[in-house]
């Protein structure tokens, strides 16, 4: 059983069949008409894209037809109970209740982003990619850096943390039972009690104060002074779905209010949609057929 974590705005333990964790999987409308669709189907039959990791039971399946049966790539079983339906370009688990179609599948178990997965099988099929339009790229765009500042914070807090100002923390780790390789594994930081620490070094390389702001690393006052929104905290990554860094939670190390800390919302990070540690928790759900929620990070990163 793998514990996911803290549910952001439910503060109660729980537990959920995989099969009623959609809320934490992102869900991205497919850019390609419906005439598109049915071209990419005809081209490229879904069972030939999922056919490269399953092998089809002879007995159940009807290729002729269209319908397919096989052990699901999603999770372990010896009996057959993942379906692919060509006509529909569909597929099904009635095991652990996967189901989507070209892209999902390719997103799913491949890990691949939604641009990425649409522009596999378009490439495959020999379709032109949809372009997406001036507006969408410029959101893509700054969508990109948001995340790459996110992930530059997140070296800057390691290094600090593995450096010799991040005893103290350390320290605090090990007293909740947290190894070194746990620590690194979940890729645990030290945001150091220095003013402007982050500021500084993110400005080094380059970020801006506005794109620092948009992402919830830093904050402006009332006098406009931008000052770093975590200081003196042992700072965990928060992951979407898909293993991005869209945040941070921060456990105070000196004393400091609140306790804990989380990024606000962001246009990467909707608390309502996202379950912490559900991209690590998402391979052994459909196993061990139910997830344990608990109330906090560190709690579940302790389990």
């Amino acid at each position: 059983m793998k514990p996911i974590g803290k549910c952001f705005d439910k503060r109660h333990f729980f537990i959920l069949r995989p099969d009623q964790l959609d809320f934490v999987r992102p869900i991205a409308k497919y850019p390609i008409d419906n005439p598109d669709k049915a071209e990419l189907r005809e081209r490229i039959p879904l069972s030939a894209v999922i056919g490269r990791f399953v092998t089809w039971d002879r007995r159940k399946s009807q290729p002729a037809k269209g319908d397919l049966w096989a052990c699901c790539p999603f999770h372990q079983e010896k009996t057959p109970s993942f379906h692919v339906d060509d006509r529909k370009g569909f597929y099904h688990c009635f095991g652990c209740q996967q189901s989507g179609d070209h892209v999902r599948f390719l997103m799913d178990h491949q890990g691949l982003a939604f641009p990425d997965a649409v522009r596999s099988l378009c490439d495959e099929a020999g379709m032109a990619m949809p372009e997406a339009s001036p507006a969408e790229s410029h959101r893509e765009a700054a969508r990109k850096r948001q995340r790459s500042a996110l992930d530059a914070a997140a070296a800057v807090y390691q290094s600090a943390l593995w450096g010799p100002g991040g005893r103290v923390a350390r320290e605090y780790a090990a007293g909740r039972g947290l190894s070194e390789d746990t620590l690194r594994t979940f890729q645990f930081g030290l945001a150091p009690p220095m003013r402007g620490f982050l500021n500084r070094q993110l400005s080094s390389e380059g970020f801006s104060e506005r794109e620092m702001e948009a992402v919830g690393l830093t904050l402006r006052g009332d006098n406009g002074e931008v000052r770093d929104r975590f200081r003196g905290r042992l700072m965990v990554p928060i992951h979407d779905g898909r293993g991005r860094l869209v945040g941070f939670g921060g456990r105070t190390l000196d004393g400091r209010e609140p306790k804990y800390l989380n990024s606000p919302e962001t246009a990467l990070f909707d608390k309502s949609s996202l379950l912490f540690n559900a991209h690590r928790a998402r391979g052994a759900a459909p196993r061990e057929n139910r997830l344990f929620v608990v109330e906090g990070y560190l709690d579940a990163i302790a389990l």
